[in-house]
């Protein structure tokens, strides 16, 4: 038996799942790690922990599966996009890891939007220059950091941090690189527009690949650490979204996919390349060759729900989990006995900025509509109904380019709950569909592996015999006053949108 390893270079931890030659799960395995917030509106890691996750999870899932690592096959690597990974001529890393959601580099982003044109960058790329993208964070550090900026000598992503652990290469998938802001995704190739535009050495971008194209093999001393044999191939992999979608078969424009994960994403498959003139969706390349993919992104969905279990309601969870338990049904159920709309209380959830469908870091989180009438009851339903509105906005902006949501299916943390998913199917008003697989991301990521591994022929063949439907919710009595609400929601960013601008400035100092 043929067994494969997927990796997940999460937010909050590293999630390994091995899977056998048919695609079925045979054990999955977290190790831990944390970003941290060194300033308002920073977000860093260091990529050391992503490593010590990394051998954490892989000793814990093969222990589950009661195998030895010697006897994994192949290798698929994903995880978080767009983290800066900035690496010296002798490979370490010159600073943490600056991540996805780090806000900082919006001065800069201005800067050069400005310089190179928005048309013309979307023109180019396909997107518009945004704060938690790759390139930004590097025109931060030039700006910033100039004594570390010298030395880098090669430019990473997470995920890719972890293939050159495990084998010494460098390499990239087009589907990360295309988060970037300095690849043609149409083309499926490094910008050298962009890049002379910037004054980014093109010497420190490595060469790109399709993601399920072997491009590197275990070293000796990863298999001393691992066990894994070495030798043991490793396939370029993908960005944390696209491997999901191949981990839900959404491998063609059928099926739209919906992620509940510490961001929320709207996620498209497409034939040809398109994007939308403004920029308001992603436009990236699909981990399946000759194929691209929309996208919509929240930075804070299920990310949202985590803030307020620790933060507003701890003792809840807490109390739930000492009675055995789990912190999120208890609040899920706080949220299922309130009746939709929360009576008149409605939270945005930009807790971390916002991408899409406004691209404004400095949007901030916020209940509107509070009264002596609200508890927490009343906050937790908001905070979920928020985070779904906000996903519905993506949908209608995706349907705009022809994309019809006949059905949506949905993965991510989120996706386990079941009020969620029917708050899901009453808000988008098409049937909602969960995965026979819950480990959406590194199962995709392990397909990918088993594809690189001769597995499978495709990846599409990978999908075709692997990926079920499980779970279905389908719209419901709830929808009439959530499409109201929904209207009022899709008001309040325009009407705040100038407040937010001032408390940035306030806040800031500059005024």
């Amino acid at each position: 038996m043929a067994i494969f390893l997927g990796i997940d270079v999460g937010t909050s931890g590293t999630k390994a799942v091995l899977i056998d030659e048919t695609g079925t799960v045979l054990a999955t395995a977290l190790g831990g790690h944390e970003p941290s917030t060194p300033q308002p509106g920073y977000s860093e890691q260091n990529p050391e922990d992503w490593w010590r996750s990394t051998l954490e999870a892989i000793k814990n899932a093969t222990a589950k599966a009661g195998i030895s690592p010697s006897r994994i096959d192949a290798i698929g690597p994903t995880g978080q996009m767009h983290g800066l990974v900035a690496l010296d001529k002798e490979g370490t890393p010159l600073r943490p890891a600056i991540l996805w959601n780090d806000q900082r580099s919006a001065p800069q982003c201005a800067e050069y939007e400005k310089t190179i044109g928005r048309e013309r960058l979307i023109e180019e790329t396909g997107n518009r220059l945004l704060p938690g993208f790759t390139a930004p964070k590097l025109l931060w550090m030039r700006e910033h950091e100039p004594d570390l900026f010298k030395n880098i000598h090669t430019v990473l992503l997470p995920k890719d941090y972890i293939r050159y652990r495990f084998s010494g290469a460098m390499g990239m998938d087009v589907s990360d690189a295309s988060g970037t802001s300095v690849f043609n995704c149409g083309k499926r190739c490094w910008s050298e527009e962009i890049l002379n535009a910037m004054d980014l050495p093109r010497s420190w971008w490595p060469d790109t690949y399709e993601s399920q194209e072997v491009i590197a093999q275990v070293q000796e001393s990863a298999a001393k650490e691992t066990g894994i044999r070495e030798g043991v191939p490793i396939v370029a992999g993908a960005g944390d979204q696209a491997a999901s979608a191949v981990g839900m078969g959404l491998v063609d424009s059928s099926v739209i996919g919906t992620t509940l994960g510490t961001s929320g994403v709207v996620f498209a498959a497409c034939d040809t390349w398109k994007t939308t003139p403004d920029g308001s969706l992603h436009a990236f390349c699909h981990a399946v060759p000759g194929k691209w993919h929309l996208m919509g992104v929240l930075l804070s969905a299920a990310g949202s729900v985590k803030w307020f279990r620790d933060t507003i309601a701890p003792d809840i969870a807490e109390a739930a989990e000492l009675k055995g338990g789990n912190g999120y049904q208890a609040l899920d159920q706080l949220a299922a006995h309130t009746p939709p709309g929360a009576e008149g209380l409605y939270f945005l959830p930009y807790l971390s900025g916002e991408r899409t469908p406004h691209p404004d870091p400095n949007a901030r989180g916020c209940w509107i509509g509070l009264s002596t009438r609200h508890n927490r009851s009343h906050m937790m339903r908001a905070v979920v109904e928020g985070v779904t509105h906000g996903l519905k906005e993506c949908l209608d902006l995706i349907a705009q380019t022809g994309i019809d949501a006949h059905a949506v299916r949905i993965s991510g943390g989120g996706a386990m709950s079941s009020f969620w998913r029917q708050l899901c199917a009453d808000t988008f008003n098409v049937p909602v569909r969960t995965t026979t697989t819950t480990e959406g991301t590194a199962y995709g990521a392990a397909l990918l592996a088993a594809v690189g591994g001769g597995a499978f022929t495709s990846i599409e063949d990978a999908c075709s015999n692997a990926v079920r439907e499980d779970l279905t919710a389908t719209p419901g009595p709830e929808h009439a006053a959530l499409q109201a609400h929904h209207e009022m929601y899709c008001t309040l960013y325009p009407t705040l949108k100038s407040t937010f601008t001032a408390m940035a400035a306030v806040n800031q100092g500059d005024i």
